[in-house]
């Protein structure tokens, strides 16, 4: 299917480029950006030798849209792109003290519109991103410096969206790529104002286009591989009479079939942004992200399976089969397809992931005077969906605490019955920042606070599933089973309140006329949460953790002449322990009276020193960036597989495995346009060690396994990134190669999944103007081009995967690691215009 959807593509696409050519300059449609922003008037910001881009003195606080401080003027299309930015929008001029990459329209319009944030910076320097499918419907996973997601803060218009939990990212649920301005990734340290409780890694900020002057508009449509269809709509209101105050609201729609065994997504997304921006400097935004995502999970695999049967499902139910023993994991037997068999849990129709969240936040800017510059960022997070799971019980039987009761659903239900127990989460969190800047001659100082008070409701109730295999409510919160003692029957029962209270400090000093920039500040973190477990028998019913956090920072930045200089910074990070290390939960086993996963709340927090020395060099061709980089960490938090040395089982429980430390550097260079062509490349080398012996087994059979010295895992040593770009006005075209080397799976260095390329293609044409369409674009993307089968991401790490001899010489049993497979080849075509 895939090579007869790819040649028809081509052939469309060659047809086009033999059509008479309309030269861009004089196309319809393209627009001249506004003012600089109202941050960068106040910063006075100067302009790079040559560039059109105007580059403000930089501050340890910048995570607000208004902070931004790169404004590009002069003509764009009507999609944004620019045909100026260097290596084709994978870089661009920065002023910052420390490491900072970035993307911009000048790439992400020419990619896969239906690409999530992750997917759009892979190719930067020490990104590691995995993804599940052609569209990343189905999220996907970052790793930078060894560091995943969960360690990283990601802002959206300069508010929080990790998870207030467990700090995990959707980046299928954030914003649509046709929206998509700006997305930053430092990969050093947050900035002073980041709103973060889990940013002992970088940052990742993501940033919206503004409305449009005029009324007007852009559509595209999308169709390519596995039957993956989307549609995006947005309408500009232009300038509303005689005031400033703009607008745009867009909806799109996405739909695909699985790659890999049955199943499907569904994605409906909603975003509005409102502009007013008056006298010298005054600026009130609003931005609204609305999704509503249904799908169904991958199935995730273990090296034994990947060996034997790579994508599996190549004789799913008769055939050859799976024999009895085969290393696979269960997933892949016949029950992922047919509900029919007993005790058939793991039917893909019991696997969804439904999920509704909310996004608004309000970043605005207002210039109290000449010298004085007040940033608020108020938001609102809400969250409700679960991730699916069966389980095959007898209704008699319900392992309740230390009882053992009797079920039913609506007074129906005996005898052995597959229900459906997903873990259901619904979130409040509402937030604002706030600061002022103080500029007064050659020093600026920064004053701010942060506040957040979130509650995050965790349960995970059981329900029945109809003679199809499909659960009654996907949701399952309704046709719930409930115990003969009136209590409805769960595995997790939580509420979990935490309070953030963040005051921050900030002071940049500029000397030598501008050559010399000496930032230093600090910030507060102030964090209480607490939570109550409503399952009976546990050991913790009422929990509280406070934390208080000193976060110091401090950069130099010396320009050397007008094209090159070198900065040097510090900077303390941290983060918070997930708030599931505050529960008992799962099966209760009624011999040794625990639950499965056993709670640990007397963590202490993940401290993170990083350390960064750099040099650019920036002209009107060239611009390099090259930084060292160490890092030192303390109280690694990591969730871990424990075997109890009494009875022999094992649960999951959080752990501090230790101090860590690594060292590597990032280089990358990108190239205004040389003859059309634009090409940017990003190395990074990374030497993660761990520190410490981690824990292993509980009681009698306590021990440490001998990790110490050992690769930390997630942490490939080399990542290459490379990407041309020929753009002419009409035609364009661009490739891009991403190379990550081994990955080791555990902290014994005992599996692994080797290194791998992956290859992506587009071809695009831009036509004269038809109707009311100003700029029609027709473009193919071709992802995965060599069809490359690989695991790309490590889902679960564990400390050991082979049975190995720990440091008091008892024998540690081994667990067993997951992995999540890359999407395969795929085309899509996409044809836009803005109107």
């Amino acid at each position: 299917m895939f090579s007869r959807t790819a040649l028809l593509f081509a052939t469309t696409a060659l047809m086009a480029s033999l059509l008479p050519v309309a030269h861009a300059e004089t196309q319809p449609g393209g627009h001249a950006s506004g003012k600089a922003n109202a941050a960068g008037a106040a910063q006075t910001g100067k302009k790079s030798a040559g560039s059109n881009e105007t580059i403000a003195p930089s501050m340890l606080g910048a995570t607000a849209p208004t902070d931004e401080r790169i404004e590009v003027t002069g003509h764009t299309y009507g999609d944004g792109v620019t045909r100026r930015a260097f290596g084709g929008g994978l870089m661009t001029p920065s002023d910052s003290p420390k490491s900072v990459s970035a993307v911009t329209r000048d790439y992400i319009a020419k990619q896969n519109p239906a690409l999530n944030p992750m997917q759009l910076i892979a190719l930067l320097p020490g990104a590691n991103v995995s993804d599940t499918d052609p569209l990343g419907m189905t999220g996907g996973n970052l790793s930078v410096r060894g560091l995943t997601e969960s360690q990283m803060g990601f802002t959206l218009e300069g508010f929080p969206i990790n998870d207030i939990g467990n700090f995990a990212v959707y980046p299928q649920e954030i914003v649509d790529a046709e929206n998509l301005k700006t997305i930053r990734l430092a990969q050093g340290s947050a900035d002073l104002d980041s709103p973060h409780i889990s940013s002992s890694g970088g940052v990742v900020d993501m940033y919206m286009i503004d409305p449009k002057n005029k009324m007007g508009g852009m559509v595209d449509v999308t169709y390519g591989s596995f039957n993956a269809t989307r549609g995006f709509l947005r309408f500009d209101t232009g300038k509303i009479g005689s005031t400033n105050l703009r607008a745009y609201f867009s909806y799109s729609q996405g739909r695909q079939d699985h790659w890999r065994g049955p199943g499907w997504d569904n994605k409906k997304h909603g975003e509005m942004k409102i502009v007013n921006d008056w006298g010298d400097g005054n600026r009130v935004s609003l931005a609204v992200v609305g999704n509503n995502i249904q799908n169904n999970a991958y199935p995730n695999v273990s090296k034994a399976s990947w060996d034997k049967w790579g994508t599996g499902f190549k004789n799913p139910i008769g055939g050859s089969g799976l024999a009895s023993g085969d290393p696979v994991n269960t997933v892949y037997d016949a029950n992922f397809y047919t509900p029919a068999r007993a005790g058939a849990v793991n039917y893909y129709k019991t696997r969804p992931n439904p999920f509704t969240n909310i996004y608004a936040s309000m970043p605005s800017t207002f210039k109290l005077n000449d010298h004085l510059v007040q940033t608020e960022t108020p938001y609102f997070w809400y969250g409700y969906g679960n991730g699916g799971g069966a389980q095959y019980t007898d209704m008699s039987k319900f392992v309740y605490g230390k009882q053992t009761l009797a079920g039913t659903v609506n007074g129906a239900g005996k005898g052995m019955q597959v229900l459906y127990n997903p873990s259901l989460t619904e979130t409040y969190r509402p937030g604002a920042t706030t600061k002022l800047t103080l500029t007064t001659g050659i020093n600026r100082l920064m004053i701010g606070y942060w506040f957040e008070y979130a509650k995050q409701r965790q349960s995970a109730p059981y329900s029945f599933v109809g003679a199809d295999g499909t659960p009654l409510s996907q949701w399952g919160d309704s046709n719930n089973v409930v115990l003969s003692n009136g209590e409805k029957a769960q595995y997790r029962n939580t509420l979990t309140q935490t309070q953030v209270h963040t005051p921050f400090i900030g002071d940049s000093l500029s000397l030598l006329h501008g050559k010399l920039t000496i930032d230093a500040g600090l910030k507060y973190s102030i964090v209480k949460r607490s939570g109550t477990n409503y399952l009976p028998d546990t050991r913790n019913k009422y929990v509280s953790t406070n934390y208080n956090q000193a976060l110091p920072t401090a950069a130099v930045r010396y320009k050397i002449d007008s094209h090159n200089q070198i900065f040097v910074s510090v900077a303390t990070n941290f983060r918070m322990p997930q708030n599931y290390a505050l529960y008992d939960a799962g099966s209760f086993n009624q011999r040794t009276g625990l639950y499965s996963t056993q709670a640990n709340p007397d963590q202490k927090a993940e401290i993170s020193i990083s350390e960064e020395a750099g040099w650019r060099y920036q002209d009107d061709l060239i611009s390099t960036s090259l930084t060292y980089f160490h890092y030192n960490f303390t109280n690694r938090l990591y969730t871990q597989s424990v075997q109890d040395g009494i009875s022999g089982s094992f649960y999951t429980t959080n752990i501090n495995a230790g101090g860590m430390h690594s060292d590597g550097f990032d280089a990358e260079i990108g190239t205004r346009p040389i003859h059309n062509i634009r090409p940017y490349v990003s190395v990074e080398y990374l030497h993660a060690v761990t520190d410490s012996n981690l824990p292993a087994g509980s009681g009698a059979g306590a021990d440490y396994v001998r990790s110490k010295g050992k690769k930390a895992p997630q942490a490939p040593d080399w990542q290459v990134g490379f990407g041309l770009d020929y753009d002419d006005g009409t035609r364009f075209a661009n490739f891009n190669l991403k190379y990550v080397a081994r990955q080791y799976a555990t902290f014994m260095n005992d599996q692994s999944i080797p290194g791998y390329v992956r290859m992506n293609v587009g071809l695009g044409y831009r036509f004269p103007k038809v109707s009311i369409f100003k700029s029609p674009v027709l473009r193919l993307n071709l992802q995965n081009i060599s069809d490359n089968r690989y695991l790309n991401w490590i889902q679960s790490p564990q400390a050991n995967a082979q049975a190995t001899t720990g440091v008091f010489g008892k024998t540690v049993s081994g667990s067993v690691p997951t992995y999540k497979i890359a999407s395969p080849f795929a085309a899509l075509a996409t044809l836009s215009s803005d109107f």
